[in-house]
Formats: structure tokens, C-alpha cells, sequence
């Protein structure tokens, strides 16, 4: 099994979509005579049987076997950066907990990391490579978060995220032409963005930086384009995250860009019925409804794929010129 590519200040390369002998291309049960001593991508699968989403019926096992499916998808987008998971041991029948820190238990192939924190040094995981990967599936982690930044360039990020969150009775189309608005902002500023859904009813826009600059400065800007996009509409658009009064509006979170504040993972399936997954898309492909995307629709769709709606994300070098920087700030 080839190894992913260990993250640096820029973003990995995606390879090729990564093919086993014993992937079928979708998410099946699994045979019950293999339930007791299940392995994937190296690591053994405990109470591979449990139901994680009681709704669809589907298991732990699989759940790892979803990731090692989408290897090459999923771990540039993981490789290098520190996690915050949510933990849902007993599957969605059962209350889950954020884990923000390492704990003492965890399957070998987790990196741990201690990240200087304001009152203490705390301990982190990396994962790394598939078979990191699988191991939060092992672990029972449902939702996988991570930094903006990679380990190696802590303190500068290598992406800003702006997440679109509508209140309930903001429609769908409205959602997809706010992120158009904020992709057009940010071109007026030299910054290409991609988008992707969150899992949910809302889209994060991602642009991919080179870690020049650090997470203060970061965090300043995305907060000017989010200030200067409700300049324009503050019946429509919103940076206020307390939610009554906003039934209508679209939160436009530039938090996401705090320090040891996460975004969801690109592909990471969500704590929810239906089994939701924050899927990459083209910015053509907004048209449908985000609930479309699950664990049992991704592998069919990623096949399917002739080209990575995210190719040139990988190889998009730019950074967030003074000039730029400056013209957010004088809105």
C-alpha cells in the first residue's frame, strides 16, 4: 500500500485513486464470518459489527473500509495537520464527544504532536497516512476536523476557510449564490478558491495560501471579506453567530480561521442521519441539494470522476498580497 505524502507548508499532491484487490467500489456489509478479526489498510477493526448509523445500517468496518476506498481523496486533505474529532464510540445511537487532545489510547500509526498552547503545551494527532486514518475509524471518531495549518508551519496557514452557514429559512440556491459572491470578492483580491460542502446545509470556500503570513493576519483579512460581503446585504448576510435573529440570514464564520479553530475535512462523513460527507465539488456542480453526498454516494461518484474538481488546488502557489491585505481593511 503506497504511503501518503507527508504534508509540508504546501498542500501534497493527490495521487491517482488507489484500487485493492478487495475494494468493490461501494460500501457493503461485511461477511459475518470475518467480523471477529477484520483489518483494513493494515489496522485491526474491533466490534467491526457495531452500527455507527443505525438509520442506513451501516458499521464500523464499514466505515474503514469507506476510507480505505478513498485513500488517495482523502489523506492530502488530512496529512500533517492537527485534529480535533468527534468520538462517537457507540455510533449515533449514543451521545459523541469532541476530542481536541491526544489521549493515551490510539492505534500506533496516529502521529502525536504537543502544539504550545496559551496556558499549556497540549498534545495533538496527525494522521498521516491511510492506515492513520482507519485507525480514527478503529478508534470510533465519526467526524474528523482539522487546522489550517500543518505541523511544520504551525503558526502560518497554508488555507483560510470562510463557512456559509444559513439559518433555517434560507433556501438552498441562496446558500450557492453566496459563495459565488464570496469566490467573486476573492478574485477581486488575486485569491482562486474552491468550495465544498460541509455535511450539512452550508458550504465552506476554501483559498489555498502559501504559508507566508501568519494566523492573526490570517484571521484579519478573512474577518475584512467577511465584514465587507455584509456591508452589502445585512438583511441577507451576517458575522453575528448567535442564531436568534438570523432564521433568515447566512452566517458568514470567518472563526474558522482562529488559531486551534478546525473546518471540517474534505470527504470526513458527518455525525448525522443520512450519513452526510463534506464532498469537494466544481463550482458547477452546486445545483443539487448537498444531502446528496454520503458515505454510500461518494465511492461511485469519485469513480465516476474524470478529473478532480480540486486538481489545481494542489498546485496553486499565491498569497495574500499587502495591497490586497490593505484594501480589506479600509472597508
Amino acid at each position: 500500500m503506497a504511503k501518503a505524502t507527508k504534508a509540508t507548508g504546501s498542500a501534497p499532491q493527490r495521487r491517482r485513486v488507489r484500487r485493492t484487490s478487495s475494494s468493490s467500489g461501494a460500501i457493503t456489509p461485511p461477511r459475518t464470518a470475518d467480523l471477529g478479526a477484520s483489518t483494513v489498510a493494515g489496522v485491526r477493526i474491533s466490534h467491526p459489527d457495531r452500527l455507527i448509523y443505525p438509520d442506513l445500517g451501516i458499521s464500523k468496518i464499514q466505515v474503514a473500509r469507506y476510507y480505505d476506498e478513498i485513500a488517495d481523496w482523502i489523506v492530502p486533505h488530512v496529512a500533517g495537520r492537527p485534529l480535533t474529532l468527534l468520538h462517537c464510540p457507540a455510533g449515533l445511537a449514543a451521545p459523541c464527544i469532541y476530542l481536541k487532545h491526544a489521549k493515551a489510547w490510539g492505534p500506533s500509526a496516529l502521529r502525536r504532536v504537543k502544539i504550545q498552547e496559551k496556558t499549556k503545551v497540549g498534545e495533538y494527532l496527525i494522521a498521516d497516512s491511510i492506515a492513520a486514518v482507519v485507525s480514527l475509524a478503529q478508534m470510533g471518531v465519526v467526524e474528523i476536523h482539522t487546522w489550517n495549518s500543518t505541523i511544520e508551519s504551525i503558526e502560518r496557514p497554508n488555507r483560510i476557510v470562510w463557512d456559509l452557514d444559513p439559518g433555517p429559512a434560507v433556501t438552498w440556491k441562496e446558500v450557492v449564490k453566496t459563495a459565488r459572491l464570496v469566490r467573486a470578492v476573492l478574485e477581486t483580491l488575486g485569491l482562486t478558491s474552491w468550495v465544498k460542502t460541509t455535511g450539512g446545509r452550508g458550504l465552506h470556500v476554501v483559498a489555498p495560501l502559501e504559508p507566508a503570513r501568519d494566523v492573526a493576519a490570517c484571521l484579519k483579512f478573512s474577518r475584512g471579506v467577511s465584514v465587507a460581503i455584509v456591508r452589502t446585504d445585512p438583511e441577507r448576510y451576517t458575522t453575528t453567530f448567535a442564531k436568534a435573529g438570523r432564521e433568515r440570514k447566512i452566517l458568514i464564520d470567518y472563526l474558522r480561521n482562529n488559531r486551534t479553530n478546525t473546518a471540517v475535512c474534505a470527504y470526513s462523513p458527518r455525525a448525522r442521519t443520512g450519513a452526510t460527507v463534506s464532498m469537494p465539488l466544481d463550482w458547477s456542480e452546486l445545483t443539487p441539494s448537498p444531502e446528496r453526498w454520503t458515505l454510500p454516494t461518494v465511492s461511485k461518484r469519485l469513480k465516476g470522476l474524470r478529473k478532480d474538481p480540486w486538481t489545481e488546488y494542489w498546485d496553486c502557489h499565491q498569497e495574500i498580497t499587502d495591497a490586497s491585505f490593505a484594501a480589506v481593511q479600509s472597508v
